[in-house]
């Protein structure tokens, strides 16, 4: 009997532990900088009703849902006459009502929702869970990856929106990755859609515009015209497409071609309004204003954020903006929030090509004592016990093995330092120390490794 290779679904990973370790690195530092500016951590499970998520992301979006067959003989009670039609879209309505989540923002604002009642407004949450997307899985773009969001809502002060590009900068920062944050704002793009006269076709504009840097500016016509924009509106995106200048001359020029366009305009004072403010943050990393800006999602009313790596060729490794009315669709109107989401398997990759990480990031164990047998053992059990109540991490081979095997294990598992307690060590009352990566040794009390690892 042939025995099936096991596998996992495309656009999936298994993380070893050295991975996790890392990825961990990559949570810890966002979630840390989240609690500094005041964030609170929430969860939402990984399935939702289909009714939540779908319409909330476009046409694309709803496209690349991961639904959810309804449990029980869900067929026997579909009409035959529908399975006929063989109608892949029309079927799965029937006979999924749950779909896996497609982000964090829309399950959030669920959440805002359904707790109105349990939550203090302005609300500030954070969250870090999986989501799931089906598209093509390429390099930087997995089916199943990690969103770490941080959204406030409740108020329409954009002193929040310049919070979050503060966040952005320190998370960076801390990350040591060098980064270029874009700026925009839906009402521009709503204004320049009225101004060349396709006010009705501003979704179809966005989603076009969005996939510039992907796929280029003839691809982006090309599509436009696809998607009914007429030549001449094209013609009068050209200035924008090809725009140079720093974010003063950029302003100046879409207050004159903007002009006739009361949300464009709107959209350009809050524009200058942030960046006016954070000239006060000291902002450490670039930011430009980006025209062609648009990120896809049909939620975002006002400011548009997106982050690239300036020193790894990878799509975006962070995003977001601010949302109107989001909570409307679910029955609480008038309810304004904005937030960001890192993408944390994309910082990871962006981080092992440029080998990013520090030493803390490459291992979890930072001592490990050599096993010289089961007396030897037992004397050092009461040691390692205070070494990690003092929150060092420390293990015991586990076997009295060959003493360059158990070496062998520490060194690959990046084990720092050794601690050698064998016989004549424990007569002494001493350890021996061995740093793994100098290969460089001294004896030390047992009061004396506590001291130094505390």
């Amino acid at each position: 009997m042939s025995i099936t290779k096991p596998s996992i679904p495309a656009g999936t990973r298994d993380f070893t532990p050295l991975e996790m370790t890392r990825r961990n690195y990559i949570f810890s530092t966002i979630r840390d900088v989240f609690k500094l500016f005041g964030f609170q951590a929430i969860e939402t499970p990984a399935m939702e009703n289909l009714s939540t998520l779908l319409g909330k992301y476009g046409e694309e979006g709803d496209k690349l849902l991961f639904r959810i067959l309804n449990s029980g003989d869900f067929l026997s009670k579909t009409d035959e006459s529908l399975l006929q039609k063989k109608d892949s879209l029309k079927v799965s309505n029937v006979i999924s009502e749950r779909g896996l989540r497609y982000d964090l923002t829309v399950p959030f604002a669920r959440f805002v929702v359904q707790h109105r009642n349990e939550i203090n407004f302005p609300f500030k949450r954070y969250q870090i869970q999986p989501v799931w997307r089906a598209d093509r899985p390429q390099k930087g773009r997995y089916r199943e990856f990690y969103q770490c969001d941080a959204d406030t809502i409740g108020s329409n002060s954009l002193l929040n929106e310049v919070e979050l590009i503060k966040i952005i900068d320190l998370v960076f920062t801390r990350l040591n990755t060098r980064i270029l944050i874009k700026l925009n704002n839906r009402k521009i793009l709503t204004g320049i859609a009225e101004t060349i006269g396709e006010a009705d076709k501003i979704t179809e504009i966005t989603v076009a515009l969005d996939k510039i840097d992907k796929i280029g500016k003839e691809k982006v016509v090309e599509e436009l015209l696809s998607r009914g924009i007429r030549n001449d509106s094209i013609e009068k995106l050209n200035p924008l497409f090809e725009m140079k200048g720093d974010k003063q001359e950029k302003i100046t020029f879409l207050e004159g071609y903007l002009k006739n366009s009361e949300v464009g305009l709107k959209g350009i004072e809050e524009i200058k309004t942030i960046f006016r403010i954070l000239e006060s943050f000291g902002i450490k990393n670039t930011i430009e204003l980006d025209l062609t800006l648009a990120r896809g999602l049909n939620y975002y009313t006002g400011a548009i954020i997106e982050v690239k790596a300036l020193d790894v060729e990878i799509g975006s490794i962070c995003g977001g903006g601010r949302y109107d009315d989001l909570t409307g669709i679910f029955g609480m109107p008038g309810v304004s929030g904005v937030g960001v989401s890192f993408g944390a398997d994309r910082i990871y990759d962006v981080l092992l090509q440029l080998n990013d990480f520090p030493a803390e990031a490459e291992t979890g164990t930072q001592i490990m004592f050599v096993n010289f047998g089961e007396k030897e053992v037992q004397s050092v059990l009461n040691l390692v016990s205070q070494l990690r109540e003092k929150n060092i991490a420390v293990e015991i081979y586990p076997d009295a093995a060959k003493f360059q095997k158990q070496l062998g294990y520490a060194n690959t598992a990046k084990i720092p330092f050794v601690a050698l307690a064998g016989e004549q060590e424990l007569l002494k009352g001493i350890v021996t120390l061995k740093d793994m990566k100098s290969g460089k040794q001294e004896e030390v009390t047992f009061d004396e490794l506590l001291v130094r690892c505390s």
